[in-house]
């Protein structure tokens, strides 16, 4: 029996030696899964898979897969289709297509398959969440009209006459945002269509920001939505409330005794007696926040609002990032079908775990121990089973069914789309470690160690540091930190101080005071990669992206510890960061002060008053289109870097392009980044 484990071990050993190391140009082969969600009856799944076209596009389409097992199958064949949801009865699949040069419409399509029809003629606009009614006869649905003079055909008439792009005329601050573009004063607005005629009307429009989330009632006649009305809405998002809408009339009735703070992912329950939504009571914040966000409850009546998580130190916005998935911040759970309980979806020491919770109140129950990435769809009818996707840090996300009368939720994965190229490829399994920083607070950290390094050699070694910053490294594939590791560096990463997924306290310590408690967790993961017997510590680098290049900045100009460094789509100035953003920071709020003319406390946790100090060659990435991190943040620091006589290269990607042109922009130009990024590395370490 040795023998054979023996012999089985070699030939592990001699297949995974076979494996080819993996390059920036994989991302071409990677097929990603999104979305699954399981049919009414529970016999199959509908979800989107998405691959890189031939034209450097993105295609999206529904797939369908049986929950007993058998091959997966293409159901929709256009090249954006997305966010499949069952009717009630199951018998039709309503989702959004976006053909290249038409408006976006809901679609439906026989579950038995056929021609997907379009059930609206929407203007040119953006379509947001919808929802099937209970009967089947209506969809509800947020949409966002295109202002006239924006439209394809405004541009095409104004070329023809000479004329140039009109101005924007903005009196709100709310006008742009990060990877949606400018939308001047138009807001998403709740519509409903009838599913037989494709009538529809607008049902409810007087959202200030057109952030709303909604849900039908059991019967049907009623919508509750989740929204802010208050005429200064951005700056005031505790006035979040809850209302009734009337179907057939759009009459308004808000529901009362509902203390402030913000309310999003709103959701009636089955039995129609409870309705729960992520929030948190009281406080100033808006849902992205140090605080965590709760699951809560109340009566459609009006007020008996339960804190479900009370007592628990757990966010429902610790969303775990990677590069192969789109950043879901947003919060998800699902009512059981006899209202019983909650299935809620948390992000967990860098992992994400699947737990439900009595609606009464009671233990919270968490049903995955493994850390993995999983993304949580809905609940068949019959309650037994959970459609999700499931992947981890040296294998793509694919789709599984889940087994909900089972406590450990057992799962059965379903697709295999990336298996022949995981079999090419010799990816390298994370290790993972807890070390304390000076003050004797713990931190985690991974490790990718090269393979070229377990030979007694010692390697060059880098240090990645997360955005947010109130986000977590996670347990999803990062093809940046596996490119770099199969280029022979030692990948070092961690959720210092300010990352979500360790509790509130850990989250809130650097609220105001960003180079506190997280630089002292920085430098702590600097001295464990440099006590490393397999790192050559005259041959470190360090990068990161948003806040992460606010990091790998603030590191140059306090350090010598790094030979090399990256800084991509950065924040270095958080006195002109604060009025250029996208989401306009309010004074005496997150940070002390204003950015006018009380900007010290800002100003003294900028990196820009500490850049005179930086020696280290430093390559700077930016996106010209980028609404979130203006690139002015990055211009900066260039100019600043090329006086000081410190080796600096900007690299400048289009206006098409935003803050996350990383995980989202087109492909060609995120395999050049990851080149420039190689290069630079090459360059000064070796």
């Amino acid at each position: 029996m040795a023998q054979t484990t023996t012999k089985r071990n070699r030939r592990a050993s001699a297949a995974t030696k076979k494996r080819r190391t993996i390059t920036p140009e994989d991302l071409l082969k990677f097929q990603l899964v999104s979305n699954p969600q399981i049919s009414p009856d529970g016999r199959c799944i509908v979800f989107v898979k998405k691959h890189v076209g031939e034209k450097n596009n993105y295609v999206s389409n529904l797939w369908i897969v049986d929950t007993d097992g058998g091959q997966p199958r293409q159901f929709t064949s256009g090249e954006k289709d997305s966010a499949p949801q069952w009717s009630p009865d199951g018998s039709q699949i309503a989702f959004v297509r976006s053909p290249k040069e038409e408006p976006p419409q809901i679609h439906v399509i026989d579950s038995r398959g056929g021609e997907a029809q379009p059930l609206t003629k929407l203007p040119e606009g953006s379509i947001g969440e919808f929802r099937w009614s209970p009967d089947g006869r209506r969809l509800a649905f947020g949409f966002r009209e295109t202002a006239t003079e924006r439209t394809k055909a405004a541009e095409k008439e104004r070329k023809e006459n000479g004329l140039s792009t009109p101005a924007w005329v903005i009196d709100d601050v709310w006008y742009r945002l990060d990877g949606d573009g400018y939308f001047g004063a138009q807001r998403y607005q709740l519509v409903i269509v009838d599913t037989a005629t494709g009538q529809h009307r607008k049902l409810y429009t007087k959202d200030t920001l057109g952030g709303f989330s909604f849900d039908f009632s059991p019967n049907g006649k009623q919508l509750v939505v989740a929204t802010n009305r208050d005429k200064k809405a951005m700056l005031r998002p505790w006035k979040d409330e809850l209302l009734l809408v009337d179907v057939a009339s759009g009459r308004i009735k808000p529901i009362g005794n509902l203390p402030d703070g913000p309310k999003a992912a709103v959701r009636w329950s089955p039995d129609g007696t409870t309705i729960a939504f992520a929030g948190r009571i009281g406080g100033s914040d808006g849902i992205y926040s140090t605080e965590n966000v709760k699951l809560l409850t109340c009566r459609p009546t009006g007020g008996g609002v339960r804190d479900l998580l009370d007592g628990e130190d757990y966010c429902l916005l610790a969303c775990p990032i990677a590069d192969t998935s789109e950043a879901h911040f947003e919060p998800t759970f699902e009512f059981s079908p006899d209202s019983e309980r909650i299935l809620v979806q948390l992000g967990i020491r860098g992992g994400t775990k699947i737990a439900s919770i009595p609606t009464r109140g009671g233990k919270l129950t968490i049903h995955t121990r493994d850390r993995l990435d999983q993304q949580m769809g809905n609940i068949s009818r019959d309650g037994k089973k959970l459609a999700l996707s499931i992947g981890n840090a040296t294998k793509l996300a694919e789709v599984a069914v889940a087994d909900v009368t089972s406590p450990r939720l057992a799962t059965t994965t379903l697709t295999d789309f990336n298996g022949p190229l995981h079999k090419e490829l010799a990816l390298i399994k994370p290790e993972s470690h807890w070390i304390k920083a000076e003050d004797g607070h713990k931190v985690q950290v991974w490790v990718i160690r090269p393979n070229s390094g377990r030979n007694g050699k010692k390697s060059p070694a880098l240090l990645e540091i997360h955005g947010g910053p109130h986000a977590q490294y996670g347990s999803g594939l990062f093809h940046e930190f596996q490119v770099l590791a199969a280029a022979g560096y030692a990948v070092f990463y961690s959720n210092p101080r300010g990352s979500k997924g360790y509790g509130r306290d850990h989250c809130a310590a650097i609220r105001g005071n960003w180079g506190g408690a997280d630089w002292t967790d920085i430098q702590a993961v600097t001295r464990f990669m440099q006590q490393q017997t397999y790192v050559d510590n005259k041959r470190l680098g360090v990068l990161g992206g948003s806040y992460g290049g606010y990091m790998t900045n603030w590191v140059i100009g306090h350090t010598r510890d790094f030979s090399a460094a990256v800084s991509d789509r950065c924040v270095s100035n958080l006195v002109s960061m604060a009025g250029n953003s996208d989401f306009v920071e309010e004074q005496d709020d997150y940070f002390p002060g204003n950015f006018w003319d009380r900007s010290q406390p800002r100003w003294n946790q900028s990196p820009m008053q500490y850049i005179g100090n930086a020696k280290t060659p430093t390559l700077i990435i930016h996106s010209e289109g980028d609404l979130r991190c203006n690139i002015e943040q990055s211009e900066q620091v260039f100019a600043a870097l090329k006086l000081l006589g410190v080796p600096t290269r900007l690299v400048r990607y289009p206006r098409s392009t935003s803050h996350g042109m990383s995980r989202q922009g087109p492909p060609d130009l995120r395999m050049h980044r990851l080149h420039q990024i190689l290069d630079w590395f090459r360059k000064y370490l070796g």
